[in-house]
Formats: structure tokens, C-alpha cells, sequence
């Protein structure tokens, strides 16, 4: 029996990926081989990166390296594609458009996970907390906005250590500090903070590194990668059972 499989786009950054494919493997609940869901990773590091392109600091474009990925996991035949990159979604119509194989779409994704966990009138504030380019590319402002919540992302003094979390700390492999990562995550969330957030999103893949390796169950927060491992998962094994 051919069972089906989805494709996984990474390498934006390895370590995050990494992260990725361990959390979904554990959220399989697997007690044998043949439990595991099948997949394929395309560990695509070589993608430029998407922050300097979207903000103008570099002319490497990355939409044509994972454009190929796109086409050639079509070719495959996968059932649905998992981009694994939060900034990369400034490119995601375009991504679509190259594919009738779904995309799963991890902004909406967290955003549904945060109305579902943190309605609007009784938690009114989101903070962001994602690369420069998320930030330009504004894929979460907008979803945020529309789904009722104000949306509020960290100051220049701010951004920039969250910068250094997700460019020196994971993908520059300074080493995971916990004090660096919490102080980020509390500061935004201080009541005397102007623009005090009720609860955050994190919206990169980096700081999503931090997050399974640093879990802090008292801070209220989305992790857009946790919520893209749930889907993915319910998805392969939905798609097992149709074909079984």
C-alpha cells in the first residue's frame, strides 16, 4: 500500500527544523516504526536570507530556491507542503500559486490558535516577536488587526535583542541562554510597560528553538511552531485513515 506523505520545507534555519521534525515525531505518539508518519525534508539552507531581501539589505532573493523545492515536492507527489519559516510567508500567494498540493499557512494557524486560547475580550493586547522581515513584511500585524486584537510588536532597543536571540543565539550558534531569552518575553509583558501585552505570539522558528528548549508554561503565549506541528500532525494521520 502507497501510503501518503507530506513534504517538508526547512533549512531556514537547520536547527529550527530540527526542532520541527522532533516535535512532530513526539506529537505522533509512536510505539513502532510503522507509526511514524511519512515525510520528506528538504533541509534548504542554502536559501538566502529572507529578512536581508525583504528589508533591502541583500538582492539574493530566496523565493526561486524554495520555489524549486515547491515544484519538485509537487512532483513527488505530496499531500500538503509545510513551509517552516515564518518570514518566508511574505512570499506565501506566490508559493500557492506554483502548486495545487496545500501550503500550510503558519500565521493563520497561530492566529486561529489564539482566538481559540486568548479571546479578544478578555485578552486585548498581542505582542509580536519575530524577525525584521516579519516585522516589514507586516503577515502578522494584518492577521492579528483582523482578527479584532491590537497588535503591538517590541521598540528598537527591544527588536534588536530579539534579533540577536534568533541570528546569535540559534542560527550563530552563541549557545541558548535562558535569562536572555526570558527577559525578552517579560519585559514585553510588564504591566508598567507602555503597550503592556496580555499575551505574545512568536513568530519565528528561532525563537520557537527557545521555546522547547526554555518552556515556560506561566507566560501566556502562542508558539507559531508548536501550532503548525499540532496541524501537520492531525493532518498525516487523517490522511493515513483515508487511505487505510
Amino acid at each position: 500500500m502507497k501510503r501518503p506523505f507530506f513534504a517538508v520545507l526547512g533549512g531556514m534555519g537547520t536547527l529550527a527544523t530540527e526542532s520541527f521534525i522532533r516535535l512532530v515525531n513526539k506529537a505522533t505518539k509512536a510505539q513502532s516504526d510503522q507509526d511514524f508518519l511519512d515525510y520528506v525534508v528538504f533541509n534548504d539552507a542554502s536559501v538566502p536570507d529572507r529578512t536581508a531581501f525583504i528589508n533591502e539589505q541583500s538582492k539574493e532573493n530566496p523565493f526561486p530556491v524554495i520555489a524549486d523545492d515547491i515544484v519538485k515536492a509537487t512532483a513527488m507527489g505530496a499531500s500538503f507542503i509545510v513551509l517552516t519559516c515564518n518570514t518566508a510567508h511574505y512570499f506565501f500567494d506566490d508559493f500557492q500559486a506554483l502548486t495545487p498540493v496545500p501550503i500550510l499557512h503558519m500565521p493563520r494557524l497561530a492566529i486561529a490558535e489564539l482566538t481559540a486560547r486568548h479571546p479578544k475580550q478578555t485578552c486585548s493586547h498581542i505582542g509580536f516577536l519575530g524577525t525584521e522581515g516579519s516585522l516589514q513584511a507586516g503577515v502578522y500585524r494584518r492577521a492579528i488587526t483582523a482578527a479584532g486584537y491590537h497588535y503591538i510588536e517590541p521598540d528598537a532597543a527591544l527588536q534588536s535583542r530579539v534579533t540577536s536571540l534568533i541570528y546569535e543565539d540559534v542560527k550563530g550558534g552563541r549557545g541558548l541562554d535562558l535569562q536572555r531569552y526570558q527577559s525578552v518575553l517579560t519585559e514585553m509583558l510588564h504591566p508598567d510597560r507602555e503597550n503592556s501585552c496580555d499575551a505574545l505570539i512568536l513568530g519565528c522558528t528561532e525563537l520557537s528553538v527557545l521555546n522547547e528548549t526554555f518552556p515556560l508554561p506561566e507566560i501566556p503565549l502562542i508558539d507559531a511552531q508548536e501550532v503548525l506541528v499540532k496541524e501537520t500532525v492531525k493532518r498525516a494521520q487523517q490522511l493515513r485513515v483515508s487511505v487505510a
